[in-house]
C-alpha cells in the first residue's frame, strides 16, 4: 500500500463513520476507492470529496444534491461547480436560519423551565 491511500479502517478513523456508511457511499457513487480483492483503498481523490461530502450533510445538503454536484466537476469542471455552488447556498441559506431561530426558541424554552424548576426546589 502506498502512503496516499488509506485503507477502509484508517478511512472510517479520519472522517469519523462507519464503514456501512462508506459502503453505502461507495454505492450511490459518492467515493469510488480503488479495490485490490476485497479491500478498499481511498486515495487523495477520495478523501477530498469525503471532505466534501460531510460539509455538504453539515450544510443540510441532500446525499443526492451532493452527488449531482459532484458530478458537475467531473462532467463542467471548476467554474460550473462554483456556480452550482452558490445556487445550493442561497437556497439552504433560509432553511438554516430557520433552523436556528428554532434552535434559540428550544434553548429559551428549556433555560425557562430549568429556571422554574430550580425556583420550586429552593
Amino acid at each position: 500500500m502506498t502512503d496516499n491511500r488509506l485503507s477502509l479502517n484508517e478511512m472510517c478513523d479520519e472522517f469519523d463513520v462507519t464503514k456501512r456508511t462508506l459502503r453505502y457511499y461507495e454505492y450511490i457513487e459518492l467515493l469510488q476507492p480503488e479495490r485490490e480483492g476485497r479491500s478498499r483503498y481511498y486515495g487523495p481523490r477520495e478523501c477530498a470529496r469525503m471532505k466534501l461530502i460531510l460539509r455538504g450533510r453539515l450544510f443540510g445538503f441532500s446525499l443526492e444534491e451532493i452527488r449531482q454536484w459532484l458530478l458537475i466537476y467531473e462532467d463542467q469542471g471548476n467554474q460550473a461547480q462554483m456556480a452550482e455552488f452558490i445556487k445550493l447556498a442561497d437556497r439552504q441559506m433560509p432553511e438554516l436560519i430557520k433552523q436556528r431561530q428554532q434552535l434559540d426558541e428550544a434553548m429559551e424554552e428549556l433555560q425557562r423551565l430549568r429556571d422554574q424548576t430550580v425556583k420550586s426546589l429552593g
